[in-house]
């Protein structure tokens, strides 16, 4: 099994301004999974759906929960977890004051199952470096530079216009 990449970065706390910058971890995303790849995963898990009646299933699925959520729903998916409504509003002087109008917002708030839940101890990590060294690493290469500048900016500093 692949390992979760992260690098790490010296970050404020936004909290504590003036507290001095320390080190956190940056979780180095390793790609996007899309139905298509989801759907081939499950078969080669064994399953004897096609991978077009996979992701018609996904697709399906995605149509059902958002219309049983307009209901007012919680959609339970087993082992991925549930999916609940959530609603925001201000606050009105009184019950009868409050309308629809101040309801601000209606969204699903997603709640892990067990399964998905406490996933530090079934991790495995691996440091790698930023994706802004990466990306300054491969335009050196390309540059046919055998070094490479990726020393961060500082927030307040700003970058230098190339001289024409």
């Amino acid at each position: 099994m692949k390992k979760v990449q992260y690098s790490v970065g010296l970050m404020a706390n936004p909290i504590h301004e003036g507290d001095p910058k320390k080190a956190y971890a940056n979780l180095q995303l390793t790609g996007v999974v899309g139905t298509r790849e989801l759907a081939q995963h499950i078969i080669e898990h064994g399953s004897t759906f096609s991978r077009g009646t996979i992701e018609g299933i996904i697709s399906d699925l995605g149509v059902c929960v958002r219309e049983f959520i307009l209901q007012g729903y919680k959609v339970v998916l087993g082992t991925i977890g549930s999916l609940e409504p959530e609603i925001r509003s201000t606050g009105a002087v009184s019950l009868e004051a409050f309308t629809e109008s101040n309801i601000e917002d209606y969204y699903v708030n997603f709640r892990p199952s067990d399964d998905l839940q406490n996933l530090r101890e079934a991790a495995e990590f691996e440091q790698t470096t930023t994706r802004a060294a990466q990306k300054a690493t491969l335009k050196a290469q390309k540059a046919g530079q055998t070094t490479a500048d990726w020393t961060p900016k500082d927030e307040d500093e700003e970058e230098e216009e190339p001289e024409p």
